[in-house]
């Protein structure tokens, strides 16, 4: 068993053990809302898993009481030039949420408390959401005369389709976790006591899967810019490969061997 710990000026946690990357947004005191540090921190967490050939699954938390209220309001607010304060940080999140959605592992999101505004986009950028049954969703952006960032406009429509999405930005609605994973927001709702529990859960089970395909797969449901001619010739040459690996000639002989 290898595990490894580090956090980068107390904003972000990584730890690593047994294949599993588990990133960690540190600022409970904000409701682990992102500000330009904090953005630079995530983004090299990122790319820390991302190089790490260890790493066979990554789970995202937050810590505290909230998943993440989105940009840092406050930070935005004191910063002497708002606008260009606000693109970079919207650049360099919306950049670091991208590779994250790239990484060649899957990734689990852990969700409680309440998923605000760039929140969302972080959390969409995950493969695998776990919610804990009293979170809430809110693209919260209206409430203080901002537009959606770092992919939320482009992820959340894709997720539950546009009708939805137009309703959560301009009427404000704000989801139960049951609605949710209704919705398709979500995979699955849990009880709030178990939720890191499962969410490791998954993440280990992932860990322990065969990399290979698994990541794979991620990449091809995650591909929109194919036909689906081009994603025929894709698969067919990505299953061609799969199939003489190691991981997928050992699982085939454990299966033709019942």
């Amino acid at each position: 068993m290898t595990e490894n710990h580090d956090r980068t000026e107390d904003l972000v946690c990584y730890a690593c053990q047994d294949g599993l990357a588990r990133i960690t947004l540190a600022r409970p005191n904000r409701a682990n809302a992102v500000d330009l540090p904090t953005a630079h921190a995530l983004g090299a967490a990122v790319d820390r898993a991302a190089n790490d050939p260890a790493v066979r699954a990554v789970l995202i938390c937050g810590e505290g009481r909230r998943f993440c209220a989105g940009g840092d309001v406050a930070a935005m607010a004191a910063a002497a030039d708002r606008s260009g304060y606000l693109e970079e940080l919207a650049d360099t999140l919306g950049q670091a949420l991208q590779r994250l959605a790239a990484l060649p592992t899957p990734v689990v999101a852990a969700v409680q408390g309440s998923v605000a505004g760039a929140g969302l986009a972080l959390m969409l950028s995950c493969d695998v959401i776990v919610s804990a049954a009293s979170t809430k969703f809110l693209m919260a952006y209206a409430g203080v005369g901002l537009t959606p960032d770092c992919g939320t406009s482009y992820l959340l429509p894709r997720a539950i389709g546009q009708v939805r999405a137009l309703e959560m930005a301009l009427t404000g609605r704000t989801l139960t976790a049951a609605e949710a994973h209704q919705w398709g927001l979500v995979t699955e709702v849990v009880d709030d006591e178990v939720l890191q529990e499962r969410a490791l859960e998954l993440g280990q089970r992932l860990a322990s899967g065969p990399a290979y395909a698994l990541g794979q797969a991620k990449r091809l449901l995650r591909a929109r810019h194919m036909t689906r001619e081009q994603m025929g010739r894709e698969e067919a040459r990505v299953i061609g490969e799969a199939v003489g690996r190691e991981e997928a000639i050992a699982l085939l002989a454990s299966f033709t061997g019942r």
